[in-house]
């Protein structure tokens, strides 16, 4: 039975004034107050489990041990996971911490005794080529601190590394094998560093592709000055976009989607003392590895693993929000993928150890459930899958997931959706925005769902995968297994839609739960497309920064101001402040670049007052050009999210060639 159009125009009422309601209070409320998150998130979390108890009363069949009652009852179950863990996240986004004022004090503290401990900073590296390798090695090298000695730990036993680590200055530590792979690798380099360097305190972990800011060290030392302190994280940032953002041509308008866990979920868990260390750019306590056993290795993820096992004997690990090193986001798709199945599996492996958080001794309330909303983060995706494939099962087998029409979900589940995008870009601070992020989470859904079935059987035994990075990128490569899968998944919705008017069982009528799995239908073939369009890798070139910066060029004997633009270990665009007569077009070139003087160029490219150079540098001017580069702060990846923008370079992305 339709709807009245009175019913429906006072249901949408009813919504247009949730929105408005919604949208006022993230105007009027600021994420940083404690009072404010917790009533925009109790308001929200209201809705949700209104939602709930609606879909539990009033759309679930009775149940009989038939497909068609079943099916709707296994969606709930998933749903209800997805419910249980979005609430969670409510409750733990209540609390915050903000550790920089801490780390000011302690950092002004030992800057006026004098007294720096020593440290030892550990680059774990596997197989990745010198020009990622050395993104890490030289800003260690550079930064400002003292007492501090660069091991390069090479868990692939390469003698050109040794001869290019003994050339800048590093020392390098390798073994006759990978057994325990990251954390063996760790474990070596601790015993090493111990025998031949006498063991510093503190130990810096540094992936092979993350290159510190000078000041890290300073920012992070002081809060071992409290005991209870084992391991003090910061977060990761990246100097790349990651494939969805480089595909779709959002990488100016759409976070990666590590941003608000780094930046929001972390900082929350420190604020409960659950924060938990993330395998790069953390300060650990050599004693307290020592304690441990060293670095544990019982499960792929031993980050987790690490901060579980110290979290069991009471020491914590703390959060530092702040931005003190930047690395190389995954590169291919394949690789992105690959690499959260690794974090799925580890997750799981922690969960299931005998001394883990689940099941082991020496844990608190509050640390049990905070490790398991990180369980329940990777047990949402196969609700993902399911969401995908309903509409299709609906119009080709007859098996609805719910029994309502398109009225009651829009009384019951589009005000709980609009609310909670709503309180998520608030309380994120504009780093979400709808479709891009049901996108994220629909290109890993199916892998990690695949992951978890997996881990069911056998959940230990395999071998750890290392995220490949670096190599030539700079053709289209098309993801042909992906591509077939979203691809086919949209076509199978867009064909539900078509099945609906013009099967051999359409109805001569549309009903109201027609409708509802019409419209359910299309937006499942919207998600789809665009993760198919994700699968299309653009090419990647040199990693360029935008700057303005002032600058002196010459050509020949003419010397003029210019503003450099844009900068690589490569070229350099600069905008010339008068036009320089090209009286020998083969004249060479020099530009004097910030932290490293006067450099060769040629030009190669460019129109008008802006001209493109192509930097000849030494050796050791290329290094220096590095260490700028890399070792602070470079704008090129959006810190937050920008709707228009995201949906114009998906437009771009969709309907014209590039």
């Amino acid at each position: 039975m339709f709807a009245s159009p009175a019913d429906v125009f006072s249901v949408l009422g009813f919504d247009l004034g949730i929105v408005l309601g919604f949208f006022a209070l993230a105007g009027l409320l600021k994420p940083e107050r404690a009072f404010d998150r917790a009533l925009f998130g109790s308001l929200t979390a209201a809705l949700i489990v209104t939602y709930a108890a609606w879909r539990w009363h009033d759309t679930l069949p009775r149940l009989e041990p038939t497909l068609e009652s079943l099916w709707p009852y296994v969606f709930f179950v998933f749903e209800a996971i997805a419910i249980t863990y979005t609430l969670l996240s409510i409750v733990i986004l209540f609390r915050r911490s903000d550790r920089s004022a801490e780390a000011d004090r302690s950092e002004r503290r030992l800057t006026e005794a004098g007294f720096w401990p020593a440290v030892d900073v550990f680059i774990c590296t596997y197989n990745e080529p010198l020009d990622v390798i050395e993104k890490s090695i030289l800003p260690a090298l550079a930064m400002d601190y003292g007492p501090k000695t660069i091991w390069v730990l090479d868990d692939t036993r390469r003698g050109w590394l040794k001869d290019y680590c003994e050339e800048v200055g590093a020392r390098y530590v390798t073994r006759a094998d990978n057994k325990g792979a990251k954390a063996g690798n760790l474990n070596n380099g601790l015993a090493t560093s111990a025998a031949e360097g006498g063991g510093a305190p503190l130990i810096l972990v540094l992936d092979a592709d993350f290159a510190p800011q000078p000041n890290l060290l300073k920012r992070m030392v002081g809060f071992f000055s409290d005991p209870s302190v084992a391991v003090v994280q910061s977060p990761q940032f990246f100097y790349n976009a990651d494939p969805i953002q480089h595909n779709l041509h959002a990488t100016q308008s759409w976070v990666d989607d590590q941003r608000i866990f780094f930046d929001i979920f972390q900082p929350a868990k420190d604020a409960w003392d659950c924060a938990f260390c993330v395998g790069t750019s953390f300060v650990v306590r050599r004693d307290r590895l020592n304690e441990m056993g060293g670095f544990p290795h019982e499960a792929i993820c031993e980050d987790l693993n690490l901060t579980n096992s110290l979290m069991r004997g009471g020491y914590k690990t703390r959060w530092l929000n702040e931005r003190l090193s930047v690395g190389l986001s995954a590169e291919g798709l394949p690789e992105y993928v690959s690499q959260r199945t690794r974090w799925c599996l580890g997750t799981m492996q922690v969960a299931l150890l005998k001394a883990g958080p689940m099941r082991g001794p020496g844990y608190t309330l509050i640390q049990r459930v905070q490790f398991f909303h990180g369980v329940l983060n990777w047990l949402c995706k196969p609700f993902i899958v399911l969401m995908l494939i309903a509409p299709a099962l609906y119009w080709f087998a007859g098996l609805p997931a719910f029994h309502a029409d398109y009225l009651s979900f829009l009384r019951y589940g589009l005000p709980t959706l609009l609310a909670l995008w709503s309180y998520n870009g608030w309380v994120s601070r504009s780093r979400t925005l709808p479709l891009f992020m049901e996108v994220t989470h629909t290109i890993t859904a199916l892998a990690v769902s695949i992951t978890l079935l997996t881990a069911l059987v056998r959940p230990f035994g395999r071998p750890f995968k290392v995220t490949d990075k670096g190599g030539d990128r700079s053709q289209t490569i098309v993801r042909w297994r992906m591509a077939a899968l979203f691809g086919g998944m949209s076509l199978l919705s867009a064909g539900s839609i078509a099945w609906a008017y013009i099967g051999p069982y359409a109805a001569s009528e549309v009903s109201p739960l027609d409708y509802f799995n019409l419209v359910w239908a299309g937006v499942s073939m919207l998600l789809t497309f665009v993760a198919f369009l994700v699968c299309f890798e653009l090419p990647r070139h040199e990693t360029s920064f935008a700057m303005r910066v002032p600058v002196r060029v010459r050509l020949g004997s003419l010397s003029t101001d210019a503003t450099l633009a844009e900068l690589s270990l490569g070229r350099a665009s600069v905008n010339l402040s008068s036009r320089v007569p090209l009286l020998d077009p083969d004249a060479p070139w020099m530009i004097d670049l910030p932290s490293v003087g006067w450099v060769s160029a040629a030009a190669d490219g460019g129109s008008g007052p802006s001209v493109d150079l192509k930097l000849m540098m030494t050796t050791e001017q290329r290094r220096q050009l590095l260490v700028f580069l890399f070792s602070q702060p470079m704008p090129g990846i959006a810190a937050s999210a920008n709707m228009a923008g995201a949906l114009q370079g998906l437009f771009r992305r969709a309907f014209l060639a590039s």
